[in-house]
């Protein structure tokens, strides 16, 4: 009789004890020995009833891949040396049984930073050991995100204990809504790295897989929130108090104020993070679709010892470099940056703008800056996969004050999150406020004084700047502003 999946436990590997993952690895070599027993070449014709339950069926054949996918996953991915090197291990067994095993694709997290640049599992000093333990024995992986944004520990520190506290702390909402609000904010946004991995997170924690299939499977409750997710996702500035209200009707399927303060909040998280995820180029993780394959690489002579030398023959999304930028063209870029942040500092000194020379500069720099903006033929519609967790495929941002149209939008003077909106979170979902508090001043502090080559350089200006201009896109206006 087939094993059934949930004999395989894998979360004994997430324990800080080791002898707990002994016994996991022990049991995990267990349950893959028994389905390789089942793939492997029977030499001579026997007879029906010897052949009965030995002849692979594709779910079987699915799951063991599944399983050796995830193997590989932990060979390269997890902090704990034990787990690393007794994962190798297995997968090195069921290659001498004439199984081919996955290899990674790809050259690490990211495809924008070589993945020598990149902190390697197992390289790590011992406060940086503790972060990727504590990621992973809340987890269960260590994913790609996690690794590139170790490029700014005291951010990472503050991300991954607020996305903790959302996704697995007490809260106003049960765990399997929590993942699947996350689904929906990530699929607003097209960006299936981070809706596979809350598919997985949402099926973990006992989530129907019916719902899977589509948001017209969902509850009525997550289904209502749709509209909001859309507007927010796209175009925040036209929400109104009206939106708000609709869901918090006492009726069948509504929302309490602090259920919706918990999904607001997991929404904009998740609608920020796909930003992040498409814009340090996340690669798939190693265990999900497109971040191995079982196909033979093109070089000979591979092994699963060449997976822990980062050897991982042809890489399939090789970049062609014709159109990358030359060295010198970046520093020249960047000579007149700094030459332009410091001009305007002087001005800046020498008398300060008035409200109507601020407001000529702000329509200047917006028109000058409309290209940014993606044009309407440029969408791509997004996959079945992706676009089946939301509704309205065709909605996505516009410009909220083009051709001289007239939206209302957000005036930090009068709403802010220092003096409104931390206190309303804080008050219906206690702590959280805090965290996100944490987290945005580490995120607006943040600078290493550099610009490229260029050290001791005061960035502040620069920062502001893309603050502003960012919260500007999305609606939010700084009256006192002034744009680089």
């Amino acid at each position: 009789m087939e094993e059934r999946e949930g004999e395989v436990r894998w979360d004994g590997l997430c324990s800080r004890d080791a002898s707990t993952r002994d016994a996991a690895l022990e049991n995990i070599l267990q349950a893959v020995l028994r389905r390789t027993a089942q793939m492997s070449p029977v030499k001579e014709d026997p007879p029906p009833e010897f052949l009965e339950g030995r002849l692979p069926s594709a779910t079987a054949l699915d799951r063991l891949n599944e399983m050796l996918a995830r193997l590989l996953m932990l060979s390269m991915r997890c902090p704990f040396r034990d787990v690393r090197e007794k994962s190798v291990s297995i997968l090195s067994n069921v290659q001498e049984l004439g199984i081919r095993i996955p290899r990674p694709l790809g050259h690490g997290p990211s495809r924008f930073i070589p993945e020598k640049e990149i902190l390697q599992v197992g390289t790590e000093d011992a406060q940086m050991h503790t972060l990727f333990a504590d990621s992973f024995v809340t987890l269960g992986r260590l994913d790609n995100i996690t690794l590139v944004m170790v490029f700014h520990p005291q951010y990472l520190g503050s991300f991954l204990k607020t996305q903790h506290y959302l996704l697995q702390m007490d809260g106003p909402l049960p765990l399997h809504y929590r993942h699947y609000i996350g689904i929906m904010a990530a699929a607003r946004h097209q960006c299936s790295y981070l809706v596979n991995l809350h598919v997985n997170d949402f099926l973990h924690v006992g989530g129907d897989p019916k719902w899977l299939n589509g948001l017209e499977n969902a509850p009525h409750k997550l289904q209502n929130l749709g509209e909001l997710n859309k507007i927010l996702a796209h175009r925040p500035w036209l929400i109104t108090k009206e939106h708000i209200e609709q869901l918090l009707k006492t009726e069948e399927h509504s929302w309490s104020l602090a259920e919706l303060i918990h999904a607001v909040v997991l929404l904009t998280h998740y609608h920020s993070l796909a930003s992040f995820t498409f814009g340090c180029g996340i690669s798939p993780e190693i265990h999900c679709e497109g971040g191995h394959t079982f196909k033979l690489p093109s070089v000979s002579n591979y092994c699963i010892c060449d997976i822990t030398n980062g050897n991982h023959g042809v890489d399939e999304t090789h970049v062609s470099p014709a159109g990358s930028i030359s060295t010198t063209e970046s520093f020249c870029e960047v000579e007149a940056l700094m030459e332009k942040m410091k001009k305007l500092q002087e001005c800046r000194d020498e008398e300060e703008a008035s409200q109507e020379e601020m407001a000529t500069r702000f329509e200047i720099e917006k028109r000058e800056s409309m290209f940014v903006c993606c044009s309407e033929d440029e969408e791509s519609a997004p996959t079945r996969d992706v676009s089946r967790h939301f509704e309205d495929t065709s909605y996505g941002y516009k410009d909220f004050s083009r051709h001289g149209m007239h939206v209302p939008t957000f005036r930090v003077q009068d709403y802010s999150w220092e003096d409104h909106g931390y206190s309303l979170v804080n008050r219906l979902y206690p702590d959280v406020g805090q965290l996100i508090d944490e987290k945005f001043h580490i995120a607006y502090d943040l600078t290493y004084n550099t610009m490229a080559m260029h050290k001791d350089v005061d960035t502040s200006m620069l920062r502001r700047a893309i603050w502003n201009y960012i919260h500007c896109m999305f609606g939010i206006r700084f009256m006192l502003i002034c744009f680089l």
